[in-house]
């Protein structure tokens, strides 16, 4: 009888350490989740960055345009920790639409990089839009499949230069 009470007290004691264990790794999960400082909570805007968390949508009133965060189709950055060849880059998917335009996906890349046909700026209704921040950044850990869902972008959109041409008045 005293052996099974013993038993018993160290399959409990086990079983109470690895719920322990569960809630520190929850707590680092977390933690490591955690966005860039420069990002800002997805309703601020900052310096005329507009953060969006995927899935977002808002209507940028100045601009009227309507701007989605479809989410990020690729994300080949090194992770930290990680000593690596080639930086690499993260590819947002963004839906813009004007209101009188049809939605247009722009693939906007964390880096300008034309051999591999990446663009940190895309042309729309008369204004560039541009990827300035991407987060959270891969850790080495978890790789970048435990960020799906979690990504938050900041873009800045500025009126495009017209060309002025010397024949026309």
């Amino acid at each position: 009888m005293f052996h099974k009470a013993i038993i018993l007290s160290l399959g409990i004691f086990a079983l109470t350490g690895c719920d322990a264990q569960k809630k520190s790794k929850a707590a680092t999960k977390a933690s490591q989740v955690q966005t860039n400082p420069k990002a800002m909570n997805s309703n601020d805007q900052k310096d005329g960055i507009v953060y969006l968390s995927e899935g977002e949508n808002k209507f940028l009133k100045e601009y009227q345009m309507n701007v989605t965060f479809k989410g990020v189709s690729e994300d080949s950055r090194c992770p930290e920790g990680v000593n690596c060849i080639w930086a690499g880059a993260a590819l947002a998917q963004v839906e813009v639409m004007g209101t009188s335009t049809r939605p247009t996906i722009l693939n906007l890349a964390s880096i300008d990089f034309p051999g591999r046909n990446y663009r940190q700026s895309a042309e729309f209704n008369g204004y560039i839009i541009t990827l300035q921040d991407v987060a959270p950044y891969p850790k080495q850990q978890e790789g970048t499949t435990a960020l799906a869902g979690k990504y938050k972008i900041g873009i800045t959109i500025k009126k495009a230069r017209q060309i002025i041409d010397s024949t026309t008045k």
